[in-house]
């Protein structure tokens, strides 16, 4: 037996998976850590914290693991939350401030002014990417400029960048190892995706020393040795890849125009365009899928900031249902919506219309309103968002798109899968394992490790669950989709 151990360090939990060279999961961990909101649009996470729940499910799994299971392990391979910013000591190895998640707003103010420079195309033409908070390099500069010291000593070379696979990493080493992969680092806006290095105009513009940068990798290579001391483990980090191209990869979307959408904390719609770097003329992102053995594959990716917690909203702030998994129930007993729309702007709004003054909106409510009224039109707006996306990916790729491959923890929800195939009018296929994120980089280091040889084998060990097809007529899709565009244009700042 061979074995690869992911970490799937996601938004809100971390999670240590045991997978076999099928794909198949021999055992997972789980646990999830604080989200922090010291002020509004802002959304901060404990780098400390993140560390610890890391090595508490990793170590958690290996106990229940036996000798010949733990001897079984070849490699571990990292999958993470892209964008999240994190600035540590170089010497102490200490966070300087806590992480800046990717859903922060905090530099919306900063990203207008470089739009009133007209600033954006360059960006754009460099990184693939749009100014927005979204992304690495506004927050980097932010810690750099707002905690006392921290600027001096990123001069000096005491102070190291990273996304969190970065920091995880360099944790994972002991210190040896400070590289992050190509496909995370095409999300920082400090990455010129075209020349396949950081760009000197960028860092210079945001006072960003490059010193502080992690080295860029292909996905698939010996990213540094786990401490032993760790978990008594002699092995490579193998691969390393952004949570959303590493979902791509294990829903097995090789090929130029195959698409994947996955629904976790929010939503992101990935269509492959091959080894031609596309840049979209409807404001989705153009960036990098992943590069193995030097040869980059790109996509064009249409990013939403709030899916599932949209229901973690529902549950937690409001109240409105006990666990997410009532959500399908509570779908189910309605026979319409009845013109109650939920638009899920908690952290701005993300492509196509990518503006961060945003705020969330429920409309339509009546007397006869119900809770299960409120948590159906936050499901629906998955479909609908999901739909805005596809419309912009048709006119950029010139192609119908005939099928979506599907995961993330939402798709669980039957109801989701056939409201979305509805919605979309077109097929829905989703995988019989969901967790395609952890297993695609799982799959990158099988491949490093040489337990698979090929992309071929991964093909013919994706297998479906099932498949949803289109319903709903044309008339009652175009009336739904008309009343989600005249909620979605209230929000709207700009």
């Amino acid at each position: 037996m061979e074995t690869i151990l992911t970490i799937d360090q996601g938004t809100t939990s971390s999670r240590a998976i045991l997978f076999d060279k099928k794909g198949g999961i021999i055992d997972v961990e789980q646990k999830e850590f604080r989200q922090i909101f010291p002020k509004p649009g802002w959304v901060e996470h404990d780098a400390e914290e993140i560390w610890q729940s890391v090595v508490d499910v990793v170590r958690a799994l290996l106990e229940k693991s036996d000798d010949k299971t733990r001897q079984s392990i070849k490699a571990f391979a990292i999958t993470n939350q892209r964008e999240t910013t994190i600035l540590w000591d170089k010497n102490t190895g200490e966070p300087i401030h806590n992480a800046i998640v990717w859903q922060d707003r905090r530099t919306a103010d900063f990203c207008d002014e470089l739009k009133a420079q007209n600033a954006e195309s360059d960006f754009r033409q460099k990184t693939g990417l749009l100014l927005d908070p979204y992304f690495s390099g506004t927050k980097v500069k932010w810690i750099l400029d707002n905690v006392e010291g921290a600027r001096e000593k990123a001069k000096n070379g005491d102070i190291l960048f990273g996304t969190v696979d970065s920091f995880l990493l360099w944790r994972l080493t002991g210190g040896a190892s400070h590289k992050t992969d190509m496909s995370n680092a095409s999300r920082t806006l400090l990455f010129n995706i075209k020349d396949k290095k950081w760009d000197n105009d960028i860092l210079s513009r945001f006072d960003i020393p490059a010193a502080i940068l992690p080295q860029v990798c292909d996905n698939i290579g010996d990213f540094g040795t786990v401490k032993k001391d760790l978990f008594g483990l002699d092995v490579p980090v193998m691969a390393m890849a952004g949570d959303q191209q590493a979902a791509t990869f294990g829903q097995a979307c090789f090929q130029r125009g195959e698409v994947k959408s996955t629904y976790g904390t929010g939503c992101f719609v990935l269509l492959n365009t091959g080894h031609e770097l596309k840049f979209s003329q409807n404001r989705l992102l153009s960036t990098v899928a992943w590069s193995i053995d030097g040869e980059v594959t790109y996509a064009i990716e249409g990013s939403i900031f709030v899916a599932g917690s949209a229901i973690q909203f529902l549950r937690d702030g409001l109240g409105l249902l006990a666990h997410a998994k009532d959500s399908e129930d509570m779908a189910v007993s309605l026979p319409s919506n009845d013109n109650v729309y939920f638009v899920p702007a908690l952290t701005g709004l993300g492509a196509p219309y990518w503006d961060a003054q945003a705020t969330g909106l429920i409309t339509g409510l009546t007397r006869g309103t119900t809770k299960a009224h409120i948590v159906r039109a936050a499901l629906e707006a998955q479909a609908y968002q999901t739909l805005d996306l596809l419309a912009a990916m048709k006119d950029d790729s010139g192609t119908d798109i005939q099928k979506i491959r599907i995961d993330g923890g939402l798709v669980a929800n039957n109801w989701v899968c056939q409201f979305l195939a509805d919605m979309t009018a077109v097929e829905i296929d989703r995988p019989r394992i969901i967790e395609t994120t952890a297993m695609g980089v799982a799959f990158m280091a099988m491949l490093g490790c040489g337990i698979l040889s090929d992309m071929n084998q991964i093909r013919d060990i994706w297998a479906l669950d099932r498949k949803f097809k289109p319903i709903m007529n044309d008339a009652e899709r175009q009336t739904l989709y008309k009343g989600w565009q005249k909620a979605i244009q209230k929000v709207q700042t700009h």
